[in-house]
């Protein structure tokens, strides 16, 4: 079963050393930091780089989740268990699929996404976000990020993944729209941009 610790921030690499050295291994299957990728420009060029899809959190897979309980007290990082702090609960299944789905089997690193953009809609044509356009609440071309709400812990979080959006495409209904041109498309997203700004954002 995958279960879900809260650590504090920053402390997150730290807790899974210390659950490798202090938890035996019959115990703690595994215990992961699941990622994503993104795109960087520094140097004149773009970089692949890695970053946390859920700061604060450890990941963990056991089938024994007394002895874990027990084994966690061993860790000093850790700040408190999500839901009953009497015992470790359990993922449900519909955020342990997301994070197969996404992570990949074993990588537990999303990938990035590629699309292109057809009127206001966002099409997925390559990468592990490909039929869930829907979790999508908005994106930052510029920084070649997506912004998804998935439901997750008990609410709706939202989490950054990497997408490249390679094109804009006009309607094929037609509707009187004409496609935009690249420069309008940027100068939509940076003033976006400076809305999502204004507003803050939880990730």
């Amino acid at each position: 079963m995958w279960y879900a610790v809260q650590v504090r921030n920053g402390r997150e690499e730290k807790v899974v050393i210390q659950c490798g050295k202090l938890i035996e291994e019959d115990i703690l299957k595994e215990c992961f930091l699941p990622r994503f990728e993104k795109m960087k420009r520094y140097q004149g060029r773009w970089h692949k780089e890695e970053e946390l899809l859920f700061p604060g959190y450890v990941f963990m897979i056991s089938n024994k989740p007394q002895e874990l309980q027990i084994a966690l007290r061993r860790i000093p990082e850790l700040t408190r268990l999500l839901g009953d702090e009497a015992s470790p609960v359990a993922l449900y299944h519909e955020e342990v699929e997301f994070l197969l789905r996404f992570g990949g089997q074993g990588r537990h690193v999303v990938e990035v996404s590629t699309g292109y953009m057809e009127g206001d809609q966002v099409i997925i044509v390559d990468g592990p976000m490909a039929g869930y356009e829907g979790t999508i609440s908005r994106i930052n071309r510029h920084k070649r990020l997506a912004v998804l709400t998935v439901p997750f812990f008990g609410r709706n979080m939202e989490v950054r993944v990497g997408l490249e959006i390679i094109e804009r495409r006009a309607l094929e209904d037609g509707e009187g729209k004409e496609d935009r041109t690249a420069g309008d498309g940027q100068k939509e997203t940076e003033s976006e941009e400076r809305e999502s700004g204004k507003k803050g954002s939880a990730s």
